[in-house]
């Protein structure tokens, strides 16, 4: 679903009421507002503000909402009080979550339109970049997959424009600078949403490549190219075509090229796990929740998104997306326990469970990666259940070799609130994915499963800086968050846009 969220930024006129309609002001906690004389209101709206926080100690509680509806003069119809808890303890992320919050209540009371009062001298808080974060906030927080739905859609009202209001002019164009990138930044995510909440029957490899496609369409930096299964053959891409040879769809791998640098620089490479569907293959999954698999190919969406992004937002930088697209299934030409694979880089890889499948789609694409020479190589995949028993549904598992590649993701998780954990990646985890018939087995059993299986990955990495980001977690949440709904979350997406964008502040 496309987000239609119009946004604007305007600069507030002070110490008067204004015909605001449903406007947003973010509060904290034991607050009363006594510094806000140069905020857009008349004494009347300022005081009855100050007097709900005088009565309700819980009003700025964080992510509280309390709505007003003034009755005097053109003051604003419609007031929402967003909690932003205590003072001390408030981070962006924190701000995101209670702009989401605020989008959310206006549209819960039908309203179409809202404007937010940002004031970086109350909030002590770099203006644009609260700016974008309210952005991002509001528009990822509205998300909805709705493609097919075809009952009650005529009930649905939908929040359609979103002011944010600054009361120092000063600030404004920076701001209307960052909020024009938050939305790119967030049209990226509704990408990567939409694909990975696509069901299996509509999303197939051949879809997904043709989807990549069409984001090619005016945007001459930005270049597309499709590998068909006879192609894979004659590279010897044979551990992907094990994985895809139970299934009646065509593998893609798909490439998606941005060169917004200087041609000679070394490009960076994303590689993207697309399972567009994962039923386990021989090695069945369990009947409940294989629903839920065909979000498998999270990772590749992330890095599609990513790159579209980049290319949107015009970033003098070279990146490429590398997409190995296939499903899993359990037919009758498919990859069977005790297969022994060739992978394009020669090295044999024996099949101990056919669900370990994600590595060996990824062993091709780390491998193909290095026909670029790149300056470092960036792999997302929803790899592995233990990476999930490790850290939980909402933490991204980083292991790596490279120290200053995985520092600069770590800063690039700090900035964006999309939480990175680093995992070990010791030498005793790689003499456990050694195979006593084969180079290397897929599985190494439960015991740090995460782990072992980016050991296995490293093995066809090459010798350039590289980390691996275990997404199995964040990618599908059982339970929403602020600006993350139930389903798929697009994680990795403001990960990886922010990791470019810092580099191209280098």
């Amino acid at each position: 679903m496309k987000s239609e969220l119009k946004v604007t930024v305007r600069n507030a006129v002070a110490g008067t009421d204004q015909d605001l309609g449903c406007l947003g002001i973010f509060v904290f906690q034991g607050e009363r507002f006594e510094k806000a004389d140069n905020w857009p209101f008349g004494k009347e709206t300022l005081n009855l503000i100050r007097k709900i926080l005088k009565r309700n100690d819980l009003a700025g509680k964080l992510y509280r909402e309390t709505v007003v509806f003034p009755e005097h003069g053109p003051a604003p119809t419609m007031i929402i009080l967003i909690g932003l808890g205590k003072r001390n303890e408030f981070t962006l992320e924190k701000f995101r979550g209670a702009a989401a919050n605020a989008g959310k209540a206006a549209q819960s009371h039908r309203e179409d339109k809202l404007i937010l009062l940002l004031d970086p001298s109350y909030l002590q808080f770099d203006g644009p970049e609260v700016a974008g974060a309210a952005v991002e906030g509001v528009t990822l927080g509205l998300y909805k997959f709705s493609a097919f739905k075809t009952l009650d859609r005529e009930e649905v009202r939908d929040l359609k424009f979103l002011t944010i209001l600054v009361p120092e002019r000063s600030r404004a164009k920076a701001v209307r600078t960052e909020t024009a990138v938050a939305v790119k930044i967030s049209r990226a995510v509704y990408l990567a949403r939409d694909l990975i909440s696509m069901p299996a029957n509509e999303l197939t490899p051949t879809v997904l490549a043709e989807k990549a496609q069409a984001l090619t369409e005016k945007r001459d930096k930005l270049k597309v190219t499709i590998l068909s299964a006879p192609e894979m053959k004659r590279l010897g891409m044979n551990a992907l075509l094990g994985v895809a040879s139970g299934s009646v769809q065509e593998p893609k791998f798909i490439i998606v090229s941005y060169l917004g640098g200087d041609e000679a620089t070394a490009p960076l490479v994303f590689v993207g796990k697309a399972l567009t569907f994962d039923s386990g293959g021989i090695s069945l999954k369990p009947a409940e929740k294989m629903d839920e698999m065909k979000s498998d190919m999270a990772g590749g969406a992330a890095v599609l998104a990513a790159v579209s992004a980049a290319s949107e937002l015009g970033l003098p930088i070279n990146v490429v997306a590398l997409i190995p697209a296939t499903e899993n299934m359990p037919g009758g030409k498919a990859c069977r326990p005790g297969d022994i694979l060739r992978s394009m880089s020669g090295k044999t890889i024996e099949v101990i469970n056919t669900d370990a499948e994600g590595r060996l789609i990824l062993a091709d694409a780390l491998h193909y990666a290095s026909r670029f020479e790149p300056a470092a190589i960036i792999d997302v995949a929803t790899l592995t259940g233990a990476c999930i028993v490790a850290l939980g549904e909402q933490v991204t598992g980083m292991m790596g070799a490279d120290g200053p590649l995985k520092e600069e993701i770590k800063r690039a998780s700090e900035q964006t609130g999309e939480m990175v954990w680093e995992l070990p990646l010791w030498e005793n985890y790689h003499e456990q994915i050694k195979s006593e018939v084969a180079d290397f087995k897929n599985s190494a059993g439960r015991p740090g499963g995460a782990i072992t299986a980016a050991a296995f990955l490293s093995s066809f990495v090459g010798p350039y800086p590289w980390v691996h980001l275990d997404i199995a977690g964040p990618a599908w949440l059982t339970k929403g968050t602020a600006y993350h709904p139930k389903g798929a979350s697009g994680v990795g997406v403001r990960l990886l846009v922010r990791f470019l964008r810092n580099r191209c502040r280098q």
